[in-house]
């Protein structure tokens, strides 16, 4: 889960020379089981055609970042490195030049996995098609573009060490817990960032904004998180890209694409039960409701563009259109990810679970800022719901990153 963004990218600079003896057909099978589960290939693929040969442009708040070649080639890739040289990368962040990396390659989380799993990821990425592909330099803002002072970022930030199971938990908690803190890197997008970058540690998974996008709480707040979930719940939209009560869309549906739809069962519903033990983080603000004019104005335009597909009830039709009413991501304190969907429209990902497609159309070009505020208000605000207001200013920010 990532995403996110800003989620999102796993064996971000990471390595294969040529091994020692061939690895065994069970070992890249398992090392291509955890590529999958990391989602390498939705940061380190630019051209689908050239697999993991990098070059895809990672924005961040302070600068862009490109993913680098993850092929056996020995010049422009991994192919060189040793096995010591992938561990070091991967799980602190350190090339074999003894350059840091950026935390935009997330071995903070990375640092968690097992020695084991990182050889193994090895392994496959070595079965790779070599591709000649150089990496491009980062475009970060001065001072930044220096990477010595990723050592002090480091020293204040980066807590290298290993996932400690918790002997009081099942097992499949703690795989859960091994997956979603390490290899997932779910909080790469779904933890609120400090001025530098850093994860607020004390409001892990409550969510935040990834290139444009709002990555939803998944602790267990009430309104806007994963209280109203099941366990069940949780596996159905990871495995499938939707359930009962919301879709994938955004960063997340490539996460789902890419990556949770093609994990084991076992692991997936792994993943759920962690999840569902987060309790909130932080505290669900309080809300005052909008005034009946802007309730009114929201209610026009969903009664005119709206209620057809999602009732006049919010009901929807689950599965196919989403329900409104208790909707976690539409009671978000961020509203980004509702008012991308409201301008830009949204297209329901197929996954082999759930092949039918939908679509919403974009209403970018019919509504004004005052309009999509008004609407936004009103379905985040009725039937139960309960959310922070809208107001058109933002709308406009949302519309200028659309």
């Amino acid at each position: 889960m990532r995403t996110i963004l800003a989620g999102l990218l796993l064996c971000g600079a990471g390595a294969s020379a040529a091994m020692a003896s061939e690895p065994s057909p069970e070992l890249v099978a398992y090392g291509k089981a955890l590529v999958e589960a990391g989602d390498c290939a939705g940061c380190h693929t630019a051209d689908p055609a050239k697999p993991f040969a990098g070059g895809k442009r990672i924005d961040t708040p302070f600068g862009a970042i490109y993913a680098p070649n993850l092929t056996p080639d020995r010049d422009t890739g991994i192919g060189a490195w040793i096995d010591a040289d992938f561990t070091r990368a991967l799980r602190y962040g350190i090339a074999p030049d003894g350059s840091n990396y950026y935390p935009a390659f997330p071995y903070p989380y990375f640092t968690r996995m097992t020695k084991d799993d990182t050889l193994a990821i090895r392994a496959y990425l070595g079965t790779l098609a070599p591709v000649v592909s150089r990496n491009k330099p980062p475009e970060l803002r001065w001072p930044l573009n220096y990477r010595g002072l990723m050592r002090a970022w480091n020293y204040l930030f980066f807590k290298p060490g290993l996932f400690e199971p918790d002997q009081s938990e099942s097992a499949a908690w703690n795989r859960g817990g091994y997956l979603v803190t390490g290899l997932g890197h779910c909080g790469a997008c779904h933890t609120p960032k400090n001025y530098f970058g850093a994860d607020k540690d004390a409001q892990a998974f409550s969510g935040s904004e990834v290139a444009g996008w709002f990555a939803p709480r998944l602790d267990g707040a009430a309104r806007s998180g994963l209280k109203s979930w099941s366990v069940e719940d949780v596996t159905e939209y990871l495995q499938s890209g939707r359930n009962a009560k919301s879709h994938a869309d955004g960063l997340m549906a490539e996460v789902v694409v890419n990556s949770t739809s093609k994990m084991s069962d076992a692991d997936v519903r792994a993943i759920a039960v962690y999840l569902k033990s987060l309790p909130p983080a932080r505290r669900e603000p309080t809300a005052a409701p909008p005034d009946d004019a802007e309730m009114k104005a929201g209610q026009a335009v969903y009664a005119r563009l709206c209620i057809a597909c999602h009732e006049a009830d919010g009901s929807g039709a689950p599965r196919i259109y989403p329900p409104l009413p208790a909707n976690a991501l539409l009671q978000s304190i961020n509203p980004s990810s509702t008012l991308r969907i409201i301008l830009d429209g949204a297209h329901t990902v197929t996954t082999p679970r759930a092949p039918n497609a939908g679509e919403m159309p974009a209403y970018a070009k019919q509504l004004s800022d005052e309009q999509v505020a008004a609407v936004t208000n009103y379905i985040r605000n009725s039937w139960g719901n309960t959310a922070p207001l809208v107001t058109p200013p933002q709308v406009a920010k949302a519309r200028k990153g659309s």
